[in-house]
């Protein structure tokens, strides 16, 4: 049993998920407002967040951004008719763990909430994050290789921290951009290039193996 909530604002395919669910024996809170969604899930403990993306409120998107700002590590599946390439790889890169497009069949969406619920659980006590002999501790604000502190600017550390949070997968310049520097468009400058350089003069050039990877074509990713 788990206990599920649900964010839809379509009545009846809310009560379609949620009557389903709780035929399986979960329990369920059905949800129709983004922004009391966001109240329910701060307060409450879950084990998934079904969300679409298109509510009143608050939309899907900025519900699971704020909730991930805050720590909430709960396994999110976007539910929505926004099925483009796109659109999934915005729902991914905003927090969520899954995508469900509608219309769905719901032995699959049960099988994905499964699926997500058997996953770790990230949890707010990581504060040390590591790739190699590489620590950064994030409580302290200290980051070492090989035991040599190694003095970051602010904006270094926090890219980083965002490779570092993703280790061995590819973060685009875009996505550095909005994670980093809270742009979410591009500014046509190199700011990106410039400090992804710094960061290796100071994290790798002292060393022996480099750990900060350029995917031509792609963006960087730290190795594991």
């Amino acid at each position: 049993m788990m206990k599920i909530l649900v964010v839809e604002d379509d009545k009846t395919t809310g009560a379609y998920v949620a009557g389903g669910l709780r035929e399986e024996g979960h329990v369920v809170d059905l949800i129709e407002n983004g922004r009391e969604a966001l109240l329910q899930a701060s307060g409450t403990e879950y084990d998934v967040l079904i969300i679409d993306r298109m509510l009143p409120g608050l939309d899907g998107m900025a519900l699971v951004k704020t909730l991930r700002g805050a720590k909430n590590h709960t396994p999110v599946l976007f539910l929505t008719s926004l099925g483009g390439v796109d659109d999934r790889i915005e729902g991914l890169n905003a927090g969520g763990d899954d995508y469900l497009v509608k219309p769905f069949a719901f032995g699959e969406l049960s099988a994905r909430v499964a699926a997500l619920a058997r996953r770790p659980r990230a949890t707010q006590e990581e504060t040390i994050l590591r790739a190699g002999d590489l620590e950064m501790d994030l409580m302290h604000r200290k980051v070492t290789r090989a035991g040599q502190v190694i003095d970051l600017l602010p904006r270094e550390f926090a890219l980083l921290e965002q490779l570092l949070r993703r280790k061995g997968r590819v973060q685009t310049r875009t996505m550095l951009l909005e994670a980093v520097w809270d742009i979410s468009f591009d500014p046509q400058t190199n700011v990106v290039e410039t400090h992804i350089s710094r960061l290796r003069a100071k994290v790798d050039k002292p060393f022996e193996t480099e750990l900060i990877e350029t995917v031509r074509g792609s963006g960087y990713r730290i190795a594991g």
